[in-house]
């Protein structure tokens, strides 16, 4: 499976965020997506989702697809959580057939016990981001996108969340977006702006 972008360029307000990007991301490679702020990253991966569409260029499906575009892992910068639920039933509620036993195995290996059936309301902003990660994690796709999923972490945290991505992707694309490369210097990486 690739996805090939050629030429992509994306405009906002006139200012163009991303120009003449060409770029072929294949099954088994993990993706860095690195530059800075406002370098257009989260807009790549909007477009990767088929959440936008370029102004130039194309988006191209290369494989044997039934519909006409992919299903995405995605953790996006916001949350996106449903408060009132516990992130058992967050990471449960995404896919029917992911059962409330099967997210609380998941969320064990990154969340204590004892936060799993509280209303992910009252986790902390680094808790919250890895009942994303579980949640993406937990429905079936055919690219993994993560918007900034390090976000607010330390060091533990952080090599905590990496190895879970890097044990859960199986040969399913991936592609990060994060100004920050530590612990992601074997993927290969793009440097926008």
């Amino acid at each position: 499976m690739t996805i090939e972008l050629e030429q992509v360029t994306k405009r906002f307000g006139g200012r163009e965020i991303l120009k003449d990007l060409t770029l072929d991301i294949s099954t088994d490679t993990s993706y860095l997506i690195t530059g800075e702020s406002g370098s257009g990253k989260t807009t790549l991966l909007r477009i990767l989702a088929g959440l936008e569409k370029p102004d130039e260029g194309r988006v191209r499906l290369l494989g044997d697809y039934k519909y006409t575009w992919l299903s995405c892992g995605v953790v996006f910068q916001n949350d996106r959580l449903i408060e009132y639920l516990s992130a058992v039933k967050n990471v449960s509620v995404i896919r029917k057939l992911t059962s409330d036993k099967a997210a609380r195995e998941e969320l064990e290996k990154l969340l204590q016990k004892d936060l799993l059936d509280c209303p992910v309301s009252e986790l902390t902003a680094v808790q919250r981001r890895m009942v994303c990660l579980v949640r993406a994690f937990s429905v079936p796709a055919d690219i993994l996108l993560l918007d900034e999923p390090f976000t607010g972490m330390d060091e533990r945290e952080r090599n905590e969340a990496i190895a879970y991505i890097r044990e859960h992707k199986g040969s399913t694309p991936l592609v990060i977006a994060s100004a920050d490369p530590t612990g992601l210097e074997t993927f290969k990486t793009i440097r926008l702006g």
